[in-house]
């Protein structure tokens, strides 16, 4: 009788512990059906980007956090340089997010050489752009200056004539004779070119382009380096030494920043 009660126990211990690993394993595998999804859509679809400079003023402030639509340009695929099918081409004006073309100034600091940067299009592939006194031309018609000229003149005896050794790549794809007169035999900040960008490449500047290291300093932009395109605003806190309040991410939010538009 006694045998009989323990074989009874055993047996009734089984069916208890086989639905415990059943119910493990469906816990499991929900999680990484989870995890799947969330990897699918930020590989492919969607993701997230916070700006950590000043260089896209005013239209991108320290502290945005961005959805960046990556299947615009094509979803580009990990660890090759390749892309899916896309639903537009980049389009002079856009803003983009990209991979940099390798910074060796970056790499000497033990910094990322090729960081993921938020920057606008302003030179498609066989273009001719110049800048003279802080003013872009683009194949010769006179671009929107935008914040850039408001946060340092350029006239008179004020002219910057910021040089730097990185501006030396822009010999390779200048134009030595041109409608547009001869480039300066040293590229400065704001005097440079003209410049031909040549296919399949892009020429990226930011908006506050005193404050912005972008294609002058590290070059053209391949379009395989091309990521997406942000949407919206959806986070934004004044952060660093913009907020004197603590936890400044729960307590300096801008609110009227939540929902923009990136144009």
């Amino acid at each position: 009788m006694a045998s009989n009660v323990v074989a009874n126990a055993r047996r009734g211990k089984q069916p208890a512990r086989a639905s415990r690993i059943h119910a493990l394993w469906e816990n499991i595998k929900s999680l990484a059906g989870a995890i799947l999804i969330y990897l699918v859509i930020n590989t492919f679809l969607v993701a997230a980007y916070r700006i950590p400079s000043g260089s896209m003023i005013p239209t991108l402030l320290i502290g945005d956090w961005l959805f960046v639509n990556k299947a615009v340009y094509g979803p580009h695929i990990p660890f090759t340089n390749t892309h899916l099918p896309s639903f537009s081409e980049p389009k002079r004006g856009d803003v983009v997010v990209f991979v940099s073309p390798y910074q060796p100034d970056e790499a000497a600091r033990n910094e990322d050489p090729t960081p993921t940067l938020v920057k606008r299009l302003v030179g498609m592939p066989g273009d001719t752009l110049f800048m003279r006194d802080g003013l872009l031309r683009v194949n010769g018609i006179e671009q929107r200056q935008g914040f850039g000229v408001v946060s340092r003149p350029t006239s008179g005896s004020s002219q910057p004539t910021d040089y730097s050794e990185l501006f030396e790549w822009q010999h390779k794809i200048e134009l030595p004779q041109s409608r547009f007169g001869p480039p300066p035999k040293q590229p400065q900040l704001d005097t440079w070119g003209p410049l031909l960008v040549p296919a399949g490449h892009y020429f990226m500047m930011g908006d506050n382009r005193y404050e912005s290291k972008d294609s002058r300093y590290w070059g053209i932009v391949p379009r395989e380096n091309i990521r997406g395109r942000p949407s919206f605003v959806y986070y934004s806190y004044r952060g660093g030494d913009e907020s004197d309040r603590p936890l400044p991410f729960i307590t300096d939010i801008r609110w009227s920043r939540i929902g923009t538009r990136i144009h």
